[in-house]
């Protein structure tokens, strides 16, 4: 049992991610996928597949034989164990947060196997069976479970590699040392000149972190002045950094800031920082370029005065106009 725990504990899981699933309904009901579930009351179905150091876990959700969704899930930290170590390890943290049905289909035998079923048969309140199904409907929702697990983890590698790239090339365009891995990218927004406010997104090597989007009613600046509203935002935002987490170790420093405007907002935030004695986060602003066609291009401020664009069609161009597009739909 304890070895058991140890295992999951290991493991870093995407908690967070299964709880704020499991909000959203008594169960995962997000996406169908065409399953033969008839006949199955009850049952969690899961298949492991496992390439290069990195794993994916595909579950089915059945309850009153009826499809209720399906997820894949990525453990990391899984280098050096076998997939049924995986499994095992994943199926005892899964179900610290989701009571188990009585029906557990997996793909492999698991040495754990009636360990796990006596742990979980607590929480289940009766007995809960663990079972490699050998013909049958039971048997094609296991190979179908395999492949999707296979298919899950070729699509995660493919994106993975095509954000390192991105973060390579970002790197690169703005001059980084190396690919930030928290982009902190603000705007300002207004009504009609009133209920002005400041408004921050945060994007990391997977995407954007919505838990860390942060917005600041402006107090001091008047709401027709872009620019006394930027110096408010950026005051706010970097004296509470310097204020709580002066070492820089707590994870509340980004290591690029984009703004969205031009030379008036680049001076604004650069001169901002300056006065903090804040002068190593990297700066940049987006903004709309002098008109090519029909499209503006976007010109890139750097904030020694410098401006850079990029090639119409460069997939770097679409990612930072996607961030600013974030960062105004969120002030918005």
């Amino acid at each position: 049992h304890q070895q058991m725990d140890a295992a999951a504990a290991a493991l870093d899981f995407e908690t967070a991610a299964i709880l704020r699933d499991r909000l959203r309904a008594a169960t995962f009901i997000q996406g169908s996928q065409a399953i033969n579930a008839e006949g199955l009351g009850n049952a969690d179905i899961f298949a492991v597949a496992a390439s290069g150091g990195h794993s994916a876990i595909q579950a089915f959700f059945v309850r009153g034989g009826q499809n209720w969704g399906h997820r894949a899930f990525f453990p990391s930290h899984t280098e050096g164990l076998d997939e049924g170590e995986v499994l095992t390890a994943f199926l005892a943290q899964f179900y610290e947060e989701v009571p188990p049905p009585r029906t557990i289909l997996v793909d492999r035998d698991l040495a754990e196997a009636k360990l796990l079923a006596e742990a979980l048969a607590a929480a289940a309140g009766g007995k809960v069976e663990i079972s490699v199904p050998q013909r049958g409907d039971r048997r094609r929702l296991i190979q179908q479970a395999s492949r999707n697990a296979v298919e899950a983890l070729e699509r995660r590698a493919a994106e993975s590699g095509t954000k390192a790239r991105l973060g390579r090339e970002l790197a690169e365009f703005l001059e980084l040392p190396e690919p930030p891995q928290r982009i902190e990218v603000y705007d300002n927004s207004h009504i009609q000149g009133t209920a002005a406010l400041g408004a921050m997104i945060v994007a990391g090597p997977e995407g954007f972190v919505k838990g860390q989007y942060r917005k600041w009613n402006i107090k001091t600046a008047q709401t027709n002045d872009d620019f006394a509203m930027m110096r408010e935002v950026f005051q706010r935002r970097f004296a509470r950094a310097q204020d709580e987490d002066p070492d820089r170790d707590g994870g509340m420093w980004p290591d690029l800031v984009l703004i969205d405007g031009g030379k008036g907002q680049m001076s604004a935030a650069r001169d901002t920082l300056e006065e903090l004695g804040i002068e190593d986060v990297p700066l940049i602003a987006i903004a709309k370029g002098p008109h090519h066609g029909r499209e503006g291009r976007e010109v890139f401020h750097f904030p020694d005065g410098r401006e850079k664009m990029l090639p119409e069609n460069a997939p770097l161009l679409f990612h930072l106009q996607r961030l600013r597009d974030e960062v105004h739909r969120f002030a918005i």
